[in-house]
């Protein structure tokens, strides 16, 4: 538990802090921050637990990576919330974008992660697993 403490609280700061360094560049009442949070989390995800399931990693490491740092790197409330946000102020056209985005490119990201996953094994620890 002390272990997915640690990587939640490194994974929320994180998150804060990139979502409001992309918002803050932005200038835009599209969710970009929250986006590009959540796409590095699915690409991350993706890539770790192929990496993790083809490789010896201690259990303690998966949780503080996985349950807890892109537990908490990751937010679907805030999706949630910034979604209907759009709708409520009548941006029909930003909050479908926002939905597809999230829910589209989030599942490609973790593809991604897997297909790069993959290639990291295969060139990069050759002879070593």
């Amino acid at each position: 538990m002390l272990y997915i403490a640690l990587g939640g609280s490194v994974g929320a700061v994180s998150r804060f802090l990139m979502s409001q360094l992309i918002n803050r560049t932005s200038n835009d009442i599209f969710p970009w921050g929250t986006i590009a949070v959540n796409l590095l989390g699915s690409l991350l995800i993706g890539f770790f637990v192929e990496l993790f399931s083809r490789t010896v990693v201690p259990d303690n490491l998966r949780s503080i990576l996985i349950i807890g740092f892109l537990g908490a790197f990751t937010t679907f409330s805030t999706y949630a919330l910034e979604s209907i946000s759009l709708l409520r102020g009548n941006e029909i056209k930003l909050f479908i974008q926002n939905i597809l985005i999230h829910n589209v490119l989030g599942l490609v990201f973790v593809i991604f992660g897997i297909y790069l996953s993959r290639i990291v094994i295969k060139y990069i620890f050759q002879g070593m697993i």
